[in-house]
């Protein structure tokens, strides 16, 4: 069984960027043949990962999220847009990880705005940061504008991005799955597999 962990930090309830993790969990189950994913709100956490912030100790509620992109295969990153960057909140979250933790871990990062003048945040501020980190970004980064979600390209994107993440994090449902080997995270840091091949499969979907 595939884990996949979908941490989602909108500030509203309901927000659109809950909206755009709910999309990208829903692409990624049908990609994979088992999946189990869980979701991590990171507006209920807000207290939580202050008062970790300031004890070094995490509360119950953090610390089962924690422990779930711990033991995750794979992990989808959505975040608000806040001064042409990623939130506050967002930042928080991964500021409290254990080092190490998303070691080779593959992360699909999306992010939502008003416009899509803040569409750059994706390479300008989402990859470096989880390249930091050492995890493995999927090519496809998915950013959806207010406008965005009225359109079918978005669904396109969502899909082609959530193959990516299925490649790397588990076994996919394309036509010659059975003939292709697993690989684990080790195996595609090794010898990791062209992007022209990943988008080849993810497109399929």
């Amino acid at each position: 069984m595939t884990t996949v962990v979908v941490v989602s930090a909108g500030l509203s309830n309901p927000s659109s960027t809950r909206l755009l993790a709910d999309r990208l969990a829903a692409a990624t189950q049908d990609a994979l043949e088992e999946v189990e994913v869980t979701h991590v709100e990171l507006r209920v956490l807000a207290h939580e990962l202050t008062d970790h912030l300031l004890t070094g100790f995490p509360g119950p509620a953090l610390s089962a999220a924690l422990d779930a992109v711990r033991r995750a295969d794979g992990l989808i990153a959505v975040t608000p847009v806040f001064a042409a960057s990623y939130s506050g909140l967002f930042k928080t979250f991964f500021d409290v990880l254990e080092h190490g933790l998303l070691d080779g871990k593959p992360v699909l990062v999306a992010a939502t705005a008003g416009t899509a003048r803040h569409s750059l945040v994706l390479d300008h501020a989402l990859r470096p940061l989880f390249s930091h980190f050492r995890a493995v970004v999927v090519p496809t980064g998915v950013f959806a504008a207010t406008d965005d979600f009225a359109g079918t390209d978005l669904d396109t994107r969502v899909r082609r991005a959530a193959g990516e993440l299925a490649t790397l994090a588990g076994k996919v449902t394309a036509p010659d799955a059975a003939s292709t080997a697993r690989r684990s995270v080790e195996d595609e840091l090794a010898d990791p597999t062209p992007f022209e091949e990943l988008l080849r499969r993810a497109s399929r979907g």
